[in-house]
């Protein structure tokens, strides 16, 4: 047999010339059963004619009697392909706002280096998202059996211009390396040129530095790609990659196992979707000017603003009144609105919209509201009357800084809400703004520096006035105690106090700092001020005549000794009869020893306060006794704990060393949670630890937070002094000018300086620093417009 070789010319393995069988016929038969003629191998350096496997042609052997004798058969093995040629299908979503959490806050520690810049918002930090981007391929024939490849367009200049391209062919070992893009490499061969250029700044080791990788899964017949970043370290941990805000463009490669390959292609535009964070102040009030209007500033009304990308100062911000818009508040150019004017027809509450909105034009906004008043008399006169009272404490001091509001109705008018802010002997007044004939509420409300007069020597009395032994002598001292506003004086009132005094609380759960009683009110059992609902509100109905002497009795919740500062005029008291020491045996102490402490006092006290400071040693619980317990403490600062006993004379703690050393340089006296004071027969004291009665450790230089915080137009700023010395107390702004100083001498122990708004004429965020020979120390404030 006469074996005939198949064909193949073309070194793909497919290509259409590989397909067809040969003709064997003799040397110079015509067509159509000429002979084929044709390269056997690619690599054969001239075409084969396969008449020479007819058997009969005499330059192959035969011999050339025309009856191809020689030839008892052919053996020739016929190959039968079956090709598929249809390319693999794949699906994909295209990023947006709806499908992306783009809305997270900037990395400054990605795609922030000198030679990066964004021309919008002027920075080298180009702000970025999570961007997924992924695609699912699947073959009629290969399944999942599919190979996915990608070309990722960057514009990383904010041109327009996809200028840079990842091929994830050529990421991590392949190439392009880790914390690396090529800059610049579009126009370059195989995308290997450009300009290498870092993109993770994190404080990492170089192999936990980001590069880009790709990521891929299979499920079923499916198979998932993604564009990924991974570390040297973990090239098989993958992160969704944080791609710089900007348009642009992926194409996938998507290829079979028999060559048929799909192409997909999609732009995104990657871009802050968060709308800035805008904050109001609320409870502005206002007087109408001579000319009869007022103009507001959105600036007035501002708290502060924040974006996840556009830096503060470029944050822009608009006003307008509320309902009278919708969107970004705009004038006929596109600038922001940023002033709103009102009246003599607006005099009371108006409610105005704040926007914000960033460099993407995200924009948000929030509602708050004016209250416009005509204290001055600057509008035309009209049919309105005068409401006027004064707030003072049982003790006849004016409460300051109250907020008292009138609410009511008219015949004649809607509904209005005015207030005013009492003076520093109480005393508020609304001119010509309630309507004639109008019914009204007058409602006082103060609720701030809820630990203003409020001390264990107040738990001292209450304990008594609760055993029978002392009542308190005043209904609006029973009020005072009753802390938990149930109506009755209990145990429970006590220990809500209590935690306020120990820095548990920040301000009573259940109750104000001030409530306020109507003066006129006479109680039914002075004994007993709870025996019947008391007014804390006057009402008034159909008002004629204007309203003066609308007096109220201001109580200071947890104050049962009249020990409150009401008022800027007023001094607190300061004074102290010496010092309550505390016996404690001294000794050293080792790392990880657990011990008990105990505290004796050295003298009879009716009760005590102070912060204990910690160095080396953790509180881990209290020595329970019949008049101690968990309560009187507050163990869960770090660094000190908390103090407040009424009517034991010792107490013991349990500690644990963290460091070794003398207990006697681990535990001191402070007033930093909790004043620091003790209360014997002749009246307060300060609180110094003895150790072995010869060591002494008192409260040193401390510098407390001002009351109240915020503020608006008076604070108060504590300090301690270990001796009567110079001192200055300068007050600074954001920028570090200096607004406010005050130098002069002090006397040893607590000092107290009133500051006013008036004095240091800013507003916002402020420092303040107290400075000595020996010491100094810093803390902040805000002062709220």
């Amino acid at each position: 047999l006469i074996e005939v070789p198949n064909p193949n010319p073309n070194s793909i393995s497919n290509h259409p010339s590989n397909l067809p069988g040969p003709t064997v016929s003799a040397c110079g038969t015509i067509v159509p059963w000429a002979p084929t003629v044709v390269k056997i191998n690619p690599t054969d350096p001239t075409a084969t004619n396969f008449c020479r496997y007819w058997g009969d042609e005499p330059a192959f052997g035969g011999n050339g009697n025309g009856i191809n004798d020689e030839a008892n058969g052919y053996k020739y093995k016929q190959i039968i392909k079956v090709i598929d040629g249809q390319a693999p299908t794949a699906t994909f979503v295209q990023p947006s706002c709806d499908n992306q959490n783009w809305f997270t806050p900037n990395n400054n520690q990605l795609w922030n280096e000198m030679y990066w810049w964004d021309n919008g918002i002027q920075t080298h930090d180009l702000c970025e998202e999570p961007t997924d981007l992924s695609i699912t391929a699947t073959d009629a024939c290969s399944g999942a059996n599919v190979n996915i490849e990608y070309l990722l367009f960057l514009d990383l200049d904010g041109d327009g211009t996809m200028e840079t391209v990842v091929n994830s062919v050529n990421t991590g070992i392949a190439g392009l390396g880790w914390n690396n893009v090529l800059y610049n490499n579009l126009n370059t061969p195989n995308y290997g040129g450009g300009i290498s250029r870092a993109f993770d700044g994190r404080p990492v080791p170089t192999n936990q530095k980001y590069g880009f990788s790709i990521q891929e899964s299979v499920t079923g017949t499916n198979k998932t790609a993604s564009v990924r970043w991974n570390t040297q370290q973990n090239q098989n941990t993958h992160v969704v990659p944080e791609l710089p805000h900007g348009t642009h463009k992926i194409k996938w490669f998507v290829t079979d196992g028999c060559g048929n390959n799909s192409e997909y292609e999609y732009t995104f535009t990657v871009k802050d979707c968060k709308a800035p964070t805008v904050v109001c102040i609320n409870g502005l009030s206002v007087n109408i000017m001579p000319t009869s209007m007022i103009t507001l500033w959105a600036s007035d009304f501002l708290q502060y603003t924040e974006d996840n990308c556009t830096p503060d100062g470029q944050v822009k911000i608009g006003i307008r009144k509320c309902g009278t818009g919708t969107g970004f508040p705009v004038d006929a150019n596109g600038n922001p609105i940023t002033n709103v004017t009102f009246n003599c027809n607006e005099l009371g509450t108006q409610c105005v919209e704040l926007w914000a909105i960033d460099a993407q034009g995200n924009a948000d906004y929030c509602e708050t509201y004016v209250i416009v008043q005509d204290n001055l008399g600057n509008c035309p006169v009209g049919n309105h009357i005068n409401v006027a009272g004064a707030l003072k404490t049982e003790m006849t001091e004016g409460v300051e800084e109250a907020t008292v509001t009138v609410n009511g109705t008219s015949t004649f008018t809607p509904p209005y809400s005015y207030f005013d802010l009492t003076d520093d002997n109480g005393n508020y007044q609304l001119i010509n703004n309630v309507p004639l004939d109008a019914t009204f509420t007058i409602a006082p409300e103060k609720d701030d520096n809820p630990l203003n007069g409020v001390t264990t020597y107040d738990l001292v009395l209450i304990s008594k006035h609760i055993l029978g032994l002392e009542p308190l002598n005043s209904p609006y001292k029973m009020i005072a105690a009753d802390a938990n506003k149930s109506g009755s004086i209990t145990t429970f009132d006590i220990v809500e106090i209590r935690k306020l005094i120990l820095g548990i609380y920040t301000e009573l759960p259940n109750n104000t700092s001030w409530r306020f009683v109507d003066k006129a009110f006479v109680f039914p059992n002075a004994n007993n001020p709870f025996q019947s609902a008391f007014p804390e509100t006057v009402s008034v109905a159909n008002a004629m005549t204007t309203q003066f002497g609308k007096d109220f009795a201001g109580v200071k919740i947890g104050d049962v000794n009249n020990s409150a500062v009401a008022n800027a005029n007023m001094q607190a008291e300061e004074r102290t009869d010496g010092t309550a020491l505390f016996d404690v045996e001294d000794r050293d102490v080792k790392a990880g020893e657990t011990f008990e402490v105990t505290f004796k006092a050295a003298q009879q006290l009716k009760g005590f306060q102070f912060t204990m400071t910690l160095n080396g040693v953790n509180a881990i619980g209290v020595v329970n006794s019949d008049k101690v317990t968990d309560n009187n403490f507050n163990l869960l600062p770090q660094d000190a704990m908390a103090v407040s006993i009424d009517g034991a004379q010792a107490f013991t703690v349990r500690f644990r060393a963290v460091k070794s050393g003398k207990l006697s340089e681990m535990l001191g006296v402070s007033g930093s949670i909790t004043r620091a004071e003790a209360y014997g027969d002749n009246g307060r004291l300060n609180v110094a630890l003895r150790f072995d009665r010869n060591i002494i450790a008192g409260v040193g230089f401390e510098l407390y937070q001002n009351q109240p915080n915020p503020f608006l137009n008076k604070t108060s700023i504590g300090f301690f002094l270990p001796e009567a010395t110079e001192a200055t107390l300068s007050v600074f702004d954001e920028t570090g000018r200096t607004v406010y100083q005050q130098k002069g001498q002090f006397d040893k122990g607590m000092n107290t300086v009133m500051l006013e708004r008036a004095l240091i004429n800013t507003t916002g965020m402020l420092y303040y620093k107290l400075e000595t020979a020996t010491d100094s120390a810093t803390r902040k404030m805000i002062q709220a417009k």
